[in-house]
């Protein structure tokens, strides 16, 4: 048996680094028989390698910029996962983000990297108007979309700062995935630890 997951540029990832988030995050799934019993460990780890290479490679991508993450956790220490954060950013990633100190840091300066251009906090506040109602207005039941006065909105200029720091957050949610996309497209994988999606093995499902 292979001791490594994967292949990262050529350099393994330690299967023992795999097993250690795997003994940390107890198994969700309630199966009884068998044969589904083993399909379900067979996904989580495949899950679990997913997190510990995007772990490493968020190291790398860190050294790279010169940003130095704060020390790894260990496995045990994963922080818990929202159940928002996997609804908007699938499993995997929203671990991985849990799991890595350098992912987290990674998508921190991504985020800083993300020019808002005013025009685009201007387009979310007036197509957004729903989000701004003053707390009379919502109280009163006011419908934003019809009947609203100006009065019952509250000023763009108090709620600028907010819009930018939403959008800065999506663009660098965006920017990490297409980092990710591109990270792993050369990653290799050891027989039992391909992606959970992955047509090439029999019981492959598409969950993020």
């Amino acid at each position: 048996m292979t001791e490594h997951a994967a292949l990262v540029q050529g350099e393994a990832v330690p299967r023992d680094r795999v097993d250690a988030l795997l003994k940390a995050v107890p198994a969700r799934d309630r199966e009884t028989r068998p044969e589904s019993l083993a399909r379900a460990e067979r996904q989580r780890r495949r899950w679990a390698t997913q997190v510990v290479v995007t772990d490493e490679l968020a190291r790398r991508a860190c050294a790279d910029r010169g940003l130095k993450p704060p020390s790894q956790v260990s496995p045990a220490q994963v922080l818990a996962v929202a159940e928002t954060d996997v609804a908007d950013l699938g499993s995997i990633v929203a671990a991985a983000l849990a799991h890595s100190p350098a992912a987290r840091v990674l998508l921190a300066e991504l985020e800083r990297e993300q020019h808002v251009p005013e025009a685009a906090v201007h387009d979310y506040y007036d197509r957004n108007r729903d989000r701004f109602l003053t707390p009379q207005a919502l109280r009163r039941g006011v419908d934003p979309f019809g009947g609203a006065a100006e009065a019952d909105f509250l000023q763009y200029e108090d709620v600028r700062g907010g819009i930018v720091r939403e959008l800065r957050r999506a663009g660098g949610r965006r920017a990490f995935f297409d980092w990710l996309d591109r990270a792993r497209a050369g990653v290799v994988y050891a027989h039992g630890h391909e992606h959970p999606g992955d047509p090439s093995h029999p019981d492959h499902e598409h969950r993020h």
